[in-house]
């Protein structure tokens, strides 16, 4: 995919010109993000130093007030990256089917069971959330209105013959960030919102916009961690659920999707909200229809046809973004894969069943995992997946305390998609955005979080 930035990124003082207006509007339209000395801080901090100078020999001291930088622009593009638009609107056409596949999975019990059930013997996260999920059923599940939001990331696969194909690499069902940052970018009743949060959060600005949004129609949010929700929620004899007393509507986790979020406090907590009717955003079968397992099963022939019987124009939009996806299971099929995967380490990525960036495995790193994983039941916790490999584009990276620097980059595309179902009517399914981030070549994994890539904005060509 070639670059329409050429001219530009090859003049160095228009590049700084353009960098300093750029990070000036960045600021001015609030896509921010608190720096990692200080993520749990909005607030700019000063600390008291002596600086002592000599003059004429002699030594005197004198206080200095400094200010330590708490919050800074989040690192973005210079330029908006191109993207072929044929692939942005089928991107944006098949969010949808998407929305209906992870719903039709968060309803069937025994898919997620079996899909799940070599998974969870050796995966400690997956077989706690599969555990509340029992117990959610076998109580009988309160919940009557059900709203997913997610996000659905591809890159674009260099074709033989040039051209690029949409690939998908992941669908995130929980905590799909930036929809707030990424709408900056390009510049009736009262309810109120349980968000679950972390203490340590960088990402803040991006969920203040959606609490402010929520606010500006009447929507009150009440920022809590899981630690809070132990301590003071409860469940009414309705299993309404009520925070510091007053009834919650809605629960939007953005916390909860990695293992280290979790204390045995915590996974009451979660428990106790999953038993509750309020809305969870997502509940936990939505969470566990976004693991990379039921991603690699989806994927088998025919599987989608029983997932939504009688909508094939649904499934061919679906399997033509799908990549190679191999199950380690124990078996011939499990066996082949690896060997197939450390006979050719840089056609696949081993994916274990993480959220968050930064997890999967590359090259001889994958290869030495692989080896040590054959003969073990382990394996069964990872998938493989074809490594997909696009064109490589000119642009401009701006992060916060580096000068701007030119690079070979690529990029993934996030369309996020939501939908809300009343018992077994959807009464909504749509597509409601994009998010594009683009990272530098040499990196393989990583997104805007742990500083690797940054956001970008699609040019449509």
């Amino acid at each position: 995919m070639a670059t329409g930035w050429g001219s530009l990124l090859q003049d160095e003082q228009q590049l700084e010109e353009l960098a300093r207006q750029a990070v000036d509007r960045a600021l001015a339209e609030g896509v921010l993000l608190r720096t990692s000395q200080e993520p749990s801080s909005s607030d700019v901090s000063f600390i008291l130093m002596h600086r002592i100078p000599s003059v004429n020999g002699s030594q005197f001291s004198f206080p200095l007030l400094m200010a330590i930088l708490v919050v800074s622009y989040a690192p973005f593009t210079l330029f908006p990256s191109l993207v072929p638009s044929a692939l942005l609107e089928q991107a944006y056409a098949v969010q949808m089917d998407f929305n209906l596949l992870v719903d039709a999975v968060s309803q069937n019990a025994a898919f997620l069971e079996q899909t799940l059930s070599s998974t969870i013997k050796r995966d400690n996260f997956t077989a706690h959330l599969f555990d509340i999920h029992k117990q959610v059923l076998k109580e009988g599940i309160a919940q009557t209105v059900f709203l997913g939001l997610n996000r659905s990331d591809y890159m674009f696969q260099r074709n033989a013959d040039g051209s690029a194909a949409l690939k998908q690499i992941e669908i995130n069902t929980i905590s799909a960030s930036f929809g707030g940052l990424a709408s900056r970018t390009p510049a009736v009743h009262r309810a109120r919102v349980l968000l679950i949060a972390q203490e340590k959060e960088r990402n803040i600005f991006d969920q203040r916009a959606i609490e402010n949004e929520l606010l500006a129609r009447n929507i009150h949010v009440i920022r809590r961690k899981f630690e809070d929700v132990s301590e003071k929620g409860s469940l009414d004899q309705d299993r309404r659920l009520f925070m510091d007393d007053q009834e919650v509507a809605v629960v939007y986790f953005r916390d909860g999707y990695m293992p280290s979020h979790y204390s045995l406090q915590n996974w009451g907590a979660r428990l106790l909200l999953e038993r509750s009717c309020a809305v969870k955003c997502p509940d936990i079968a939505t969470q566990l229809a976004g693991t990379k397992k039921v991603q690699q099963e989806l994927s088998r022939s025919g599987m989608l046809e029983v997932l939504l019987p009688g909508q094939p124009e649904a499934v061919a939009r679906l399997r033509a973004t799908f990549a190679g996806l191999y199950s380690l299971d124990m078996g011939e099929e499990g066996d082949q894969a690896i060997t197939e995967a450390i006979a050719a380490p840089s056609c696949f990525v081993l994916k274990p069943q993480r959220e968050g960036g930064g997890n999967n495995l590359y090259g001889e790193e994958m290869v030495q995992a692989l080896e040590r994983l054959k003969d073990s039941e382990e394996r069964a916790s990872y998938i493989l997946m074809e490594k997909i490999e696009p064109e490589p584009f000119g642009n401009c990276l701006l992060r916060p305390g580096s000068p701007a620097r030119v690079a070979q980059c690529i990029s993934e595309l996030g369309i996020f998609g939501v939908y809300v179902r009343q018992g077994k009517t959807l009464v909504m399914n749509k597509h409601v955005g994009h998010l594009l981030r683009t990272k530098a070549i040499e990196h393989a994994d990583g997104g805007v979080a742990a500083g690797v890539a940054v956001l970008d904005n699609p040019y449509p060509v």
